[in-house]
């Protein structure tokens, strides 16, 4: 039986103790054309997070394994993959590294790619309902196969009674291994930044 993280409720730190431990972190992006104030949460956000995961290993332990989404390698061109994606991510993989943690490929390349083609597929506008509807399955079929291969990937190399960190969007619909217990990092400006993101969804058009 697995267990949906999104449906995971933040527990204490003392309810962690021996057994495999990840700690989640939602992973957020900064445009080229970010506006200021979004920059402003963006950076206070990923301060925050530091801070928690020093914290967390602080009272838990170090973080021996690192997983990111999107990358599929690992050593210097892993780093290089990250600093491009998100650089602030890539300040935490860093820092936990030079405390003694392992980054591990979280992607396969052949089934990444595969997943990432299908997205550009259904945003570039596509007008034919049979199309759309085959290369919808398609993309979910791929993000299936996508979700699975990282799971595996994770319960692989996790190792007993060790401790991970996975950077990866929210709305990913993992499914964990129920002897992974899930610690889901979310600072208080999380919430500034969704609330930030929903209200320029609802502004009026000009």
């Amino acid at each position: 039986m697995t267990e949906e993280l999104g449906k995971i409720e933040k527990p204490s730190v003392e309810e962690f103790k021996e057994g495999r431990k990840l700690y989640f972190i939602p992973l957020i992006y900064r445009g080229e054309d970010s506006p200021d104030e979004y920059i402003i949460k963006f950076n206070k956000y990923w301060e925050q997070v530091e801070k928690q995961i020093a914290e967390l290993e602080a009272k838990l332990g170090a973080v021996k394994r690192i997983y990111h989404e999107l990358v599929p390698a690992v050593g210097d061109d892993g780093i290089k993959a990250i600093e491009e994606l998100c650089d602030k991510s890539c300040k935490i993989v860093r820092e936990c590294l030079e405390r003694g943690a392992q980054l591990e490929a979280a992607e396969g390349t052949d089934i990444l790619t595969e997943f990432m083609d299908w997205s550009r597929c259904l945003m570039i506008g596509l007008q034919n309902p049979k199309v759309i509807n085959q290369v919808y399955e398609s993309y979910l079929e791929a993000t299936k196969k996508r979700n699975e291969y990282i799971i595996t990937r994770i319960n692989e190399t996790l190792q007993k009674n060790e401790t991970g960190i996975l950077i990866m969007r929210e709305n990913h619909q993992l499914q964990f291994p129920t002897d992974i217990q899930i610690i889901y990092v979310a600072p208080p400006a999380l919430d500034e930044i969704k609330r930030w993101l929903r209200e320029q969804e609802n502004k009026p058009k000009e």
